[in-house]
């Protein structure tokens, strides 16, 4: 037996059936090793199998049960080794999943061991270079003929994969929607179950909680479905972009960056537009919303009676639009100051 020869635990039924873990006895050593079932090729040089009240030894496996043991080479102990149908339906799935995360692949694999067998066999695939290990609990298949410590997966996907009821925000929402004027650093999502932040590539991931006043069961209103590689991401639509981007200028890249890009948005529904405003009830919001579809009222079509309903709305008093900021311009008709980076921002509508 010296030299080559592997048991390898399988589920499948011959001569001797596995039990949850074999004992690996070396002669005259007396040391033991426990091998999880079924997942495990462990070298048979020198050593007895131990199986409950019986004796098999490894020439015996050899005769009985060679299925079970191929003469290969010397890998090192604890490699997985997946059978013929095995490895099919984990390529079907790798093919399907570019971007997975741990209970995806032990709810569509179901390895004997549960989450643990899981674990173990993209273990052995990261360790091949085929996975590479984005964060905790997600991977990424890397493609035929790169190495996975290059591959740079996509940070969308990834968020998705980390987070399956994820909305896609802010700047996000604003490169999935095709209106971004540039590509941000960071990919922000809201989420019921935050989680630290995640660095894909040379980008971070944000799980942020859902805005409170979305709360209430509203937590998909103004969203629509985006395709984006292959898999559907919910993402906020252009009137909820346009809002919260102006809550939050600190997640769009800045009054500029945001201002042109949601210019590009090619319409706008008044009433979720309203809707979205109502539930944040904030009065510098409806005043910057109304600033900005006065400026570019002929490309929204935006009725004057809107603008009005806007300007009822808007702060009594002068707030800035930068909240953390002080200086600018006072649009007067809203009671916002704007930031300087406003002052030129493209071009307003004629008339």
């Amino acid at each position: 037996m010296a030299g080559g020869w592997w048991l390898v635990v399988s589920g499948r039924k011959d001569k001797i059936t596995p039990p949850e873990a074999f004992r690996l006895v070396r002669r005259g050593a007396n040391t033991m090793w426990t091998v999880p079932y079924p997942s495990y090729r462990v070298k048979a040089d020198a050593l007895d199998v131990a199986w409950r009240n019986r004796q098999l030894s490894a020439p015996f496996l050899h005769e009985s049960a060679n299925s079970h043991l191929t003469n290969g080479e010397d890998k090192g102990d604890n490699n997985p080794i997946m059978s013929t149908k095995r490895q099919a339906d984990i390529d079907t799935f790798f093919a399907g999943h570019p971007v997975f995360s741990l209970g995806e692949a032990e709810r569509a694999l179901r390895p004997t061991g549960g989450r643990r067998g899981t674990v173990e066999r993209l273990k052995y695939h990261v360790e091949t270079g085929r996975l590479k290990r984005v964060a905790r609990e997600v991977y990424a298949v890397a493609p035929r003929g790169q190495q996975a410590e290059h591959f740079e997966p996509d940070q969308f996907l990834c968020a998705l994969a980390a987070r399956p009821d994820a909305v896609f925000c802010c700047h996000s929402a604003l490169e999935l929607l095709g209106t971004a004027h540039s590509v941000w650093h960071t990919c922000t999502v809201f989420t019921g179950r935050r989680r630290p932040a995640m660095q894909v590539n040379n980008r971070q991931v944000l799980f942020l909680a859902h805005p409170a006043p979305m709360r209430d069961g509203q937590v998909l209103l103004g969203t629509r479905k985006v395709e984006h590689l292959g898999r559907l991401l919910t993402v906020t639509g252009p009137e909820r972009t346009l809002v919260e981007g102006f809550r939050r200028l600190d997640l769009v890249g800045g009054a500029g960056e945001f201002v042109e890009s949601v210019r590009g948005f090619a319409g706008l529904d008044i009433d979720t537009l309203e809707a979205v405003l109502a539930h944040y009830g904030i009065a510098y919001l409806w005043g910057a919303v109304g600033w900005f579809l006065e400026m570019y009222r002929e490309t929204f079509h935006v009725p004057e009676a809107f603008l009005a309903k806007l300007e009822a709305r808007c702060p009594q008093a002068p707030q800035y639009l930068a909240r953390e900021r002080r200086g600018g311009t006072l649009a007067q008709r809203w009671n916002l100051v704007l930031p300087p980076e406003l002052e030129h921002v493209g071009e307003r509508d004629a008339g």
